[in-house]
C-alpha cells in the first residue's frame, strides 16, 4: 500500500475508532456472494461516522462504495479500488402519537415490517420479507404487492458524497420513480429513515404479512440461496395507466430457465432471477444476463434494463 494510502487508512480509523481491512473480499458482503477484494473496508454505525468517512474518501479523491445488506449488487472479480463502507445503523422507533416509525438504515426491511406488525402498526406490511436493509430499499423505491418504500417515507438523514449531513422532511426531495430515486442519482446516503404508519388489526395484518412471504416464497428463492433478487426492471405499460410488464414473463417464453453460464443460472421458478449455484463470478453473471436480454431483444424487440447494480 502507497504512503497515501496509508495515511488515508490511518485517518479512517482515527475516525471511525476502529480498524479499516485491506483487501476484504466483497464477496462476503453482497447477497450473490460474488466479488473481489476492496481497496480498504470499514464500517459506521453513527450518523457522524459515515459524514467523515465519506468526507476523507472524498479529500482524498478515492471512491467509495456504501454497503447495507448486499442485495441488488453485483461486485467485479477484480473488486473495488476503493472505500467499501458498510452501514450498520440500527435501532428502530415507534412514535404512537406521532403515527410514524424511525429506523436506522441497516435494519433489515423485513425486520422492520416483522415489528410494526406485531405491535399493530399498519403501512409497510406489503414488504413482508423483502430482502435487504431499509437504506438499499429507500434509495432504489423497492416495492411489490402494489406498494413502495417511498409512497411511505417521511423524512430521512442522509450524507451527502462529501460528508455534509442532511434532514430531508419534504418528500418529493426523494423524487421517487419506478426503483430509483434523487438518493441513487446524487450518490448521498440514506442513515435513518421515518415512515407515516397507522395503527391496524394486528391479526390482519399478521394474516397480510403471511400471505406476502407466502406469495414470496413460492416464486422466490429461499433465505440464503445466493441471488441479487430480479436482475432486470420491468417493463413499462404499454399504455398510461396500465401495469408494468414483467421482465420475467417475456425472459420466460424465450427459454430462460434452462440457460446457465458456468455457476450461474436462471432460478428454476423464476425467469428473470439469476442464482450463484456454486463459485460464480461475475463475469458468468454479466455473461448469463446479456444471453437473456439477447433472447427477449430477439423475440420482441424490447430491450430489458438491469435492476441489479454492478460495481467495480
Amino acid at each position: 500500500m502507497s504512503a497515501a494510502r496509508l495515511d488515508l487508512k490511518s485517518s479512517l480509523e482515527a475516525a471511525l475508532g476502529a480498524e479499516v481491512a485491506e483487501g476484504a473480499a466483497l464477496s462476503a458482503h453482497t447477497s450473490f456472494r460474488i466479488g473481489g477484494p476492496a481497496a480498504m473496508l470499514a464500517r459506521a454505525s453513527r450518523v457522524e461516522q459515515i459524514a467523515e468517512a465519506l468526507a476523507i474518501a472524498s479529500r482524498a479523491e478515492i471512491p467509495a462504495l456504501v454497503l447495507g445488506g448486499g442485495t441488488n449488487l453485483l461486485v467485479s472479480d477484480g473488486g473495488f479500488d476503493g472505500l467499501a463502507l458498510c452501514v450498520e445503523l440500527d435501532g428502530i422507533s415507534i412514535d404512537v402519537g406521532g403515527r410514524s416509525v424511525t429506523a436506522g438504515a441497516g435494519v433489515p426491511t423485513a425486520a422492520l415490517v416483522e415489528r410494526l406488525v406485531s405491535e399493530g402498526f399498519a403501512g409497510l406490511e406489503f414488504a413482508a420479507g423483502l430482502p435487504g436493509t431499509i437504506g438499499g430499499a429507500i434509495s432504489g423505491n423497492a416495492g411489490c404487492f402494489g406498494g413502495a418504500m417511498g409512497d411511505r417515507l417521511k423524512a430521512a438523514t442522509l450524507v451527502a458524497r462529501d460528508g455534509a449531513i442532511l434532514e430531508v422532511r419534504d418528500p418529493s426531495w426523494f423524487a421517487f420513480g419506478y426503483r430509483c430515486s434523487r438518493i441513487v442519482k446524487t450518490g448521498a446516503v440514506i442513515a435513518r429513515a421515518t415512515f407515516a404508519v397507522e395503527p391496524g388489526d394486528r391479526a390482519r395484518l399478521e394474516e397480510i404479512a403471511a400471505e406476502r412471504v407466502a406469495a414470496r416464497r413460492e416464486k422466490h428463492p429461499a433465505p440464503g440461496v445466493r441471488t441479487a433478487g430480479s436482475y432486470f426492471k420491468n417493463l413499462p405499460p404499454e399504455s398510461p395507466g396500465g401495469m408494468r410488464r414483467a421482465a420475467g414473463a417475456l425472459l420466460d417464453q424465450v427459454g430462460a430457465k434452462a440457460m446457465r453460464v458456468g455457476d450461474a443460472a436462471v432460478f428454476e421458478r423464476h425467469a428473470n432471477i439469476i442464482v450463484n449455484v456454486g463459485s460464480a463470478s461475475a463475469k458468468d453473471v454479466l455473461a448469463l444476463a446479456e444471453r437473456m436480454r439477447a433472447a427477449v431483444r430477439d423475440r420482441f424487440g424490447v430491450e430489458l434494463e438491469p435492476e441489479v447494480r454492478f460495481v467495480g
